[in-house]
């Protein structure tokens, strides 16, 4: 399955969640065991061979494409989510939202200078969660060799956001 036939499985949601926004609902992706597997196998065939020691996944669906990904090339996953949710020491990274401000946490052991870490999320829109997430790998002096989206919406300013922390970007649908 091409990223072409995987678009046509991406739902788009009018006005959700609210008037204006075209919502891209992965639901319909996620239920096709084909395109979810051509989703996984087509990440696995960029990523197999790149020395990823650990897959810094998004909270909450970067869990389902990191964790599928990681059995796939043989890599630990690192959970990355919303204040107060992992046990044990974490650390923490606020970043802006359309009207407000939020945080995402890494523990603080997850990750160093020996990992070669790809975050993953199914979404990259305005890339305030990725551009976060950047930054704690950073922090945790982890070398980040790319960020992997499922979808990336062009006409926000995400992969602008990545690129100047210095982090490539690599997206199977582009709406």
């Amino acid at each position: 399955m091409t990223p072409d036939q995987l678009k046509k499985t991406i739902g788009a949601i009018p006005d959700y969640p609210k008037p204006g926004i075209t919502f891209r609902d992965i639901t319909p992706l996620l239920q096709d065991r084909e395109a979810f597997a051509a989703a996984i196998d087509l990440f696995a065939e960029r990523y197999r061979d790149s020395g990823i020691t650990q897959i810094a996944a998004i909270e909450a669906r970067g869990f389902i494409f990191g964790a599928a990904l990681a059995k796939q090339i043989g890599c630990g996953v690192t959970l990355l989510r919303k204040p107060g949710k992992l046990p044990g020491a974490t650390v923490s990274q606020s970043y802006q939202l359309e009207y407000g401000e939020d945080s995402l946490e890494m523990r603080a052991d997850s990750l160093n200078s020996n990992d070669n870490v790809l975050i993953v999320d199914d979404l990259l829109a305005t890339g305030g969660t990725a551009e976060a997430a950047a930054i704690l790998i950073k922090k945790a002096k982890a070398v980040i060799v790319e960020a992997a989206f499922l979808v990336s919406l062009n006409d926000l300013p995400g992969e602008q956001k990545l690129q100047q922390q210095g982090v490539a970007c690599y997206t199977l649908c582009r709406f």
